[in-house]
């Protein structure tokens, strides 16, 4: 790792810069634009990268990652490169066949962490969202604890160094942490984190269990129609968050990931904009003081962006439950 990157150690061993490029994309964004911002992002300093299978982009960011190597910017491990296990591959048996897959669209001989997407499970199959003729998702019951297993053996294979969950809730991460037999713990939950969502409790949690929080939204969101509650205020637009921003003369958005690493939560930013993704960086740069951190978390509303309520119907859904 780059001696320059801040990080965080991992319950098992490894080390997690704390700062992360996102890289999904809605649909309309053309996928040679995920290969420029990733190559750009990697140039003006970001080492670790987050993506996904559901994202569709991952050759696109290995092309990213391989240029940069090939070109001498870094080498693969001054990278921490993170994919996650989508939820029509939660059957034990399509486990690693699925992180296979990531790693020949990456052409990468491993990832640094690879997390369990979301818990509910849905049909396998090619369909990403695979529904019934009235339109309906088609679920899939799923023993979590026989999914982990398979990622453990991954683990050992080689072909993750570090593995984690996102999306589940304390009972979720209970039922991981008091399986018997478990070999590695997870090392991360990454969840939809921000000022209006602080996720306090979880984070105490998870603090305790010596995993960490790892933050996607943390600026609120992209305001996609068919993910979001679009009547939800505009987390940057934030009074409290502005005033501070303008006290140390940067942007709303920095005040917000600065927030997260000060809490020891590890945050993604989620750009294709490369005047905010060089911006971004600057987030190393500066302090929020004792006050400053009181008033963000003074701004905590539980509005969720991300309620993904098309998966509500799921006895795995993670949301019912307070954290």
């Amino acid at each position: 790792m780059d001696p320059k990157c801040q990080c965080l150690e991992l319950n098992d061993g490894h080390f997690i810069p704390i700062l992360g490029f996102g890289t999904y994309a809605p649909e309309e964004v053309p996928k040679s634009e995920a290969l420029e911002v990733t190559k750009f992002a990697i140039d003006v300093g970001f080492r670790h990268i987050d993506c996904a299978h559901l994202y569709q982009n991952e050759e696109q960011v290995g092309q990213a990652i391989r240029s940069k190597i090939a070109d001498g910017t870094v080498k693969r491990e001054d990278i921490f490169y993170t994919s996650k296990l989508w939820s029509t591959f939660l059957r034990p048996e399509l486990v690693q066949p699925a992180l296979e897959k990531s790693l020949k669209n990456l052409q990468l001989d491993y990832v640094d962490l690879y997390i369990i997407h979301f818990p509910a499970a849905l049909k396998p199959g090619e369909e990403l969202f695979p529904k019934d003729e009235n339109g309906k998702l088609i679920f899939d019951t799923v023993d979590l604890c026989r999914t982990w297993e398979v990622l453990e053996k991954c683990k050992d294979a080689g072909l993750a160094k570090s593995i984690g969950v996102s999306n589940f809730n304390r009972k979720q991460l209970e039922k991981i942490l008091n399986k018997p037999g478990l070999k590695y713990k997870p090392v991360c939950n990454q969840v939809e984190c921000h000022p209006y969502l602080n996720q306090s409790k979880l984070l105490d949690f998870c603090k305790s269990n010596d995993i960490v929080l790892v933050a996607y939204g943390a600026l609120g969101s992209q305001r996609l129609k068919d993910w979001m509650n679009p009547s939800y205020p505009v987390l940057l637009e934030d009074p409290v968050l502005c005033a501070i921003a303008k006290k140390h003369k940067q942007t709303p958005a920095l005040i917000s990931l600065r927030y997260q690493m000060q809490r020891g939560v590890v945050v993604l930013a989620k750009s294709y904009n490369k005047k905010r993704i060089k911006e971004n960086m600057q987030v190393l740069d500066f302090e929020l003081t004792p006050e400053d951190m009181k008033a963000i978390d003074g701004l905590n509303s539980n509005v969720r962006y991300y309620d993904l309520l098309f998966l509500s119907d799921h006895p795995d859904y993670p949301y019912s439950e307070e954290y």
